[in-house]
């Protein structure tokens, strides 16, 4: 097709000038003449000037190979790839030829090490191949926010400040959020510690969420956008599940399908002693970028700042936490 046309001329002009693809940068480099949309030949095509770009950047000397012969090329040889692979010639160099066939994770995995690439390039290898990377491999999500990122989150007080991944979990939050939303989180179980899920069952939570029908249906568009990328993955399954159980409200929001993608805005809050307060919700994302996001709540007014300051100086919550409320 033309778009596949398209793209191989744009291939065969990054071919001839592959020493400008620095080491560290070719998961970029390829990515960027990638989309969702591109057909499958398109994408065998990438991977393979992917692995001809990073087969070239090595020196058999880093790896310990002998020098046997004159070489015509740079880096390594097809055949040496092969033979640290453990695969065979022609197969491989096949796949390098951008032809359609379909290397198994074992067969993907060794040519990585073979290639010594970093965790992003393998990453990107994979996505290349269509294939799942093995869990060993995968890049840790962590649990619990760094010691930095805990000081950051408690000096920007008394603005309320997160931490929240792609499954809106709660990774890390200061005690000017918790005063936002009327929540003790850090009595919540950390099994709970979900946006999402609070926003279902604590009766606290949903009462602080101004425009709640508006707002309800926006998170849970959230959540369907992220579980895109990760359909059939069980730790995603099972929190969707848990929220059909809990939720009548949520199972007829699922139904209308809709996607968001998450966006700077204005968020209206309902304080049971301040009242309204307009807040100005700004993302950042860490790097590198797995989908956790730090969330920022700032006052759209002098009023809001005010209140804000007032409830850091009172502390604690303004009333206790009510026992959960099924919706």
């Amino acid at each position: 097709c033309l778009l596949s046309r398209g793209l191989g001329d744009v291939y065969k002009r990054q071919r001839s000038d592959v020493s400008a693809f620095a080491a560290g940068g070719l998961a970029e480099a390829s990515a960027a003449l990638l989309s969702d949309a591109v057909p499958a030949q398109a994408r065998n095509e990438a991977l393979g000037l992917f692995l001809r770009t990073r087969r070239e950047s090595l020196a058999p000397q880093r790896l310990g190979l002998p020098r046997v012969g004159r070489r015509r090329t740079p880096g390594l040889r097809r055949e040496e790839v092969a033979l640290l692979a453990d695969v065979g010639v022609t197969w491989y160099t096949w796949l390098e030829q951008g032809r359609a066939i379909q290397p198994s994770v074992r067969a993907l995995s060794a040519i990585a090490q073979a290639l010594q690439c970093s965790a992003a390039e393998t990453r990107h290898l994979f996505s290349l191949a269509g294939l799942a990377l093995p869990e060993a491999d995968a890049a840790p999500v962590c649990a619990r926010p760094s010691a930095s990122t805990e000081a950051l989150l408690h000096q920007l007080g008394p603005y309320p400040a997160l931490v929240q991944n792609a499954r809106l979990d709660l990774v890390g939050f200061n005690d000017a959020y918790c005063r936002l939303v009327n929540v003790d989180l850090h009595a919540v179980p950390e099994a709970d510690r979900n946006c999402l899920y609070l926003a279902l069952t604590d009766a606290n939570w949903r009462a602080c969420i101004g425009d709640w029908d508006a707002a309800l249906p926006r998170m849970v568009a959230y959540f369907r956008a992220a579980m895109g990328e990760h359909v059939g993955e069980p730790e995603w399954e099972a929190l969707l599940a848990r929220y059909m159980a809990v939720s009548a409200e949520f199972r007829r929001i699922w139904q209308r399908y809709e996607v968001l993608g998450i966006e700077n805005q204005a968020k209206r809050f309902i304080h049971p002693v301040e009242g309204e307060l307009l807040l100005q919700q700004t993302n950042w994302w860490s790097a590198p970028r797995n989908g956790d996001r730090l969330v920022v709540y700032t006052p759209a007014s002098d009023a809001v700042a005010d209140a804000l300051a007032r409830m850091a100086r009172q502390g604690g919550l303004t009333v206790p936490s009510s026992a959960r409320a099924g919706a």
